[in-house]
């Protein structure tokens, strides 16, 4: 686990978490409002030199973020916000209807409150948990599922830790 004092060093912990992202990960943000799910996302998306502000998708679900080939960019970034799926009768079957599974093998798509209806889009995933303090703090815990996550997270604790 990783204790963060600031929104800025959420995001600077995202920038450090997009080094080991590669293409056709699927990566699930859980955590309170307020947790910085979104602004993990901002510094994951700096990180991977996303063209663009990466800001909240709650109202249209999903964002797309080209990579900025000019500044070393190469990966796409799918943002996702499933809050108001949560909502629906079928959330899987909206999960569907984004067609997100069409562009996860190109992209890395992060997806915030997607715990249980997103998982089915990989064969692996990487779970991080944010838990916001009393003392307005985030705790992040990364919890590799499936794949080679359990290596990749081990690479980048120690540079997290510093």
């Amino acid at each position: 686990m990783t204790r963060l004092s600031t929104v800025e060093e959420t995001r600077a912990y995202g920038r450090r978490l997009a080094q080991v992202l590669r293409p056709g990960d699927l990566v699930l943000l859980t955590g309170p409002l307020g947790a910085g799910k979104t602004a993990l996302t901002q510094g994951i998306g700096a990180g991977l030199k996303v063209t663009g502000d990466v800001t909240s998708p709650t109202f249209v679900i999903a964002r797309v973020h080209r990579p900025d080939t000019a500044h070393g960019g190469g990966i796409p970034l799918v943002h996702v916000d499933a809050y108001r799926l949560g909502a629906v009768s079928d959330p899987r079957a909206e999960v569907d209807d984004l067609d997100l599974d069409a562009s996860l093998d190109d992209s890395v798509t992060v997806v915030e409150w997607g715990e249980g209806m997103v998982e089915q889009l990989a064969d692996a995933h990487l779970q991080v948990r944010i838990d916001r303090r009393p003392d307005d703090s985030r705790v992040v815990e990364l919890v590799p599922c499936g794949g080679d996550w359990a290596g990749r997270i081990g690479a980048l604790t120690p540079a997290a830790r510093r």
